[in-house]
């Protein structure tokens, strides 16, 4: 009777550790999503975002700012600007926060 009900309170345990482990993947993809949203807005551009468009979030070493742009890294004609690094591609959502695009 104990080896019964030990099997059964280590199946509810494996199973409620599951549901642990969901959550803490959701909870680090909404962080990493918030991470991303306070990089766009601390980021200086110098037009209009569009929602649903994609853009470009690129460090500036030579100005020491971070920069949202429009152009990839492969979209120059003349090849990358060499001060930028660039750090990811993100999305503007319409709840008016920001996706990193992966690639």
């Amino acid at each position: 009777m104990i080896n019964h009900a030990r099997m059964y309170a280590q199946q509810e345990y494996d199973r409620i550790m599951e549901l642990v482990a969901v959550l803490e993947n959701q909870a680090q993809q909404i962080k990493r999503r918030l991470d991303v949203v306070d990089a766009v807005h601390s980021a200086e551009y110098q037009f209009q975002v569009v929602m649903g468009n994609c853009y470009w979030l690129a460090w500036d070493k030579r100005k020491q700012k971070m920069l949202l742009l429009l152009n990839g890294p492969n979209d120059w004609s003349s090849g990358t600007p060499v001060d930028y690094e660039y750090q990811m591609q993100v999305k503007y959502m319409g709840d008016h926060t920001w996706l990193e695009i992966e690639q």
